[in-house]
């Protein structure tokens, strides 16, 4: 008799009936089925006309692409050929196989449809007791674009090459008029060249339009951003969070913001708006302070904690701001005392332990350090997708205690 198990790869049946006897009763995607069962998907209906043949279920796809991007699978063919391979997404998917073309008309058609499925995942969080709205972090990062930083025009650069080429269209002209010369096979660059001579002026417009000095000639939308302290500078985009206390995201957006000071107020009325009312206190970094910010807060009722750039320094380094930095403005200067307190202070230190920890996942094990589309929109609907699947392997986690 045979020590080991049986082994036979060729047999007709390799799994149980029923898929979950096979990855358990509390994985993740029934979890996300169980969800997207319970929510409106009417928006995502309306996009759609009359016309045409079969279509994939909004469902079936919007489940498969919010496992997907809980698992860091950011690629439409990545996600194809999990549908083939990978038990959970044929689970999702129905059996069924959409290919890469339909999943990635999904994902930059249903922008409005996302949007609100964010806004029903979120009252469903706070209908099951597990949000907790009271204080919210706000902070962003920078994600890169899918465009190459070679890629670019400047103005200075455009003009160069519209005299480059316009240099050579005079020369092949000269040419053709000698009675030597032989122009066969000089029609097809020639054309060639006139085209891109003649696309100058649009190029030199829209760039006067974008109100930058280099702009990307593959994702027009991308601004090079600073990134972190130092001087380097990435071509992509800002992405900018708001999350609870329990590491839930209430309101995400992209920008092409340079700097945060504009972006406080807008992401609290974004948590509103999402979340049904206002947060009773906001915490953010230095780069979000400015005057008109804090007594705009003063005046919504809401508790902030936002210092300015040589109070961060002193929170961070323990070294008091020197005298001649002392603030001139009353509101500035209660900023300062408070954040000074104990209480203060305690405060302001849990907001590194509740937005940076997002932040990190979403970008180091999520797959949100580069987009996969291209302009400002495309890329809104994939930074929505991965906030709202991070929400979701949340609450699966907090429905599990």
């Amino acid at each position: 008799m045979s020590r080991f198990l049986p082994y036979s790869p060729d047999q007709a049946y390799l799994l149980p009936p029923s898929v979950k006897d096979e990855l358990g009763g509390d994985h993740l995607c029934f979890f996300v089925h169980a969800v997207v069962e319970r929510l409106d998907l009417g928006r995502f209906e309306e996009t759609y006309s009359q016309e045409g043949g079969e279509l994939y279920a909004p469902a079936l796809m919007l489940k498969v692409w919010l496992y997907a991007y809980a698992l860091g699978v950011t690629s439409a063919r990545q996600v194809e050929r999990r549908l083939r391979e990978d038990l959970a997404f044929r689970y999702l998917a129905g059996g069924q196989q959409p290919d890469n073309w339909a999943l990635s008309a999904f994902r930059r058609r249903h922008a409005g449809g996302l949007n609100d499925v964010f806004t029903q995942v979120l009252e469903l969080a706070r209908d099951a007791g597990w949000g907790k709205l009271g204080r919210v972090a706000i902070d962003s990062t920078r994600i890169r674009a899918c465009a190459s930083r070679d890629r670019i025009d400047t103005e200075q650069q455009l003009r160069n090459q519209r005299v480059k080429l316009r240099r050579q269209v005079r020369k092949w002209q000269k040419a053709c008029d000698r009675d030597d010369w032989e122009p066969a096979g000089l029609a097809v660059p020639l054309e060639a060249t006139r085209t891109q001579l003649a696309k100058m002026p649009e190029r030199l417009e829209r760039l006067r339009k974008s109100g930058v000095k280099k702009l990307s000639r593959t994702d027009p939308d991308a601004r090079f951003l600073r990134q972190g302290r130092g001087e380097r500078f990435v071509l992509g985009y800002t992405a900018e969070v708001a999350v609870t206390d329990d590491h839930l995201i209430v309101a995400q957006r992209i920008t092409q913001q340079q700097a945060d000071n504009d972006s406080l107020l807008p992401m609290v009325e974004a948590v509103e708006q999402q979340w049904g009312s206002p947060p009773e206190q906001v915490v953010a970094d230095a780069g979000f302070f400015s005057l008109e910010n804090l007594r705009q807060l003063v005046t919504r009722g809401i508790d902030g904690y936002v210092p300015d750039s040589n109070l961060a320094r002193e929170l961070n380094t323990g070294q008091r701001c020197p005298a001649h930095n002392r603030p001139r403005d009353a509101v500035q200067r209660r900023m300062r005392q408070k954040l000074r307190s104990p209480a203060g202070r305690r405060v302001y230190g849990r907001r590194k332990a509740t937005v940076e920890p997002v932040l990190g996942v979403l970008k180091q094990q999520r797959g949100m350090r580069q987009f996969r589309t291209r302009g400002l929109a495309k890329v809104a609907v994939e930074f929505t997708l991965a906030a709202l699947a991070y929400d979701l392997t949340h609450l699966h986690a907090l429905s599990r205690r």
